[in-house]
This record gives structure tokens, C-alpha cells and sequence, in this order.
């Protein structure tokens, strides 16, 4: 027990030193169109592959029944 607070200090210290990249941005952090650019193809594969749209459609009307529409 009496180890951890070493290695804590250790972890937040490299932590704060890759919090500035080189264009001075936090890294992690990007426009939500750029996420959802890519994030769309692999969704879009999955839905296909998988046939989740039916399970899309089935959940929502369920919702539906729920809500009383």
C-alpha cells in the first residue's frame, strides 16, 4: 500500500506533460463532424454486415408501444 503514492505522482506528472501537443491542444479533442466522418463508415458496415437496421426499427417502435404512440 504505502508503493502507490510514488507511482501516483510518477503518472500525473506525464500526464500533464502530454497534455499540450505540439500545436498546443489538448490531445483527445476533435470537431464532432470529423468524429462522426469516422465513425459513419464502420457504422454503416456494421449495419449492413449485421443487419441492424431491423433491430434499429424494431427497438424504435417498441419505444413507441412504450410511449403510447
Amino acid at each position: 500500500m504505502a508503493d502507490t503514492a510514488p507511482r501516483t505522482v510518477v503518472r500525473t506528472l506525464g500526464r500533464k506533460a502530454s497534455y499540450v501537443s505540439s500545436d498546443g491542444r489538448p490531445p483527445g479533442r476533435r470537431h464532432p463532424l470529423v468524429a462522426t466522418a469516422m465513425v459513419l463508415p464502420l457504422a454503416t458496415l456494421l449495419v449492413v454486415v449485421f443487419g441492424g437496421w431491423e433491430a434499429v426499427v424494431t427497438q424504435a417502435s417498441s419505444v413507441g408501444v412504450m410511449l403510447g404512440r
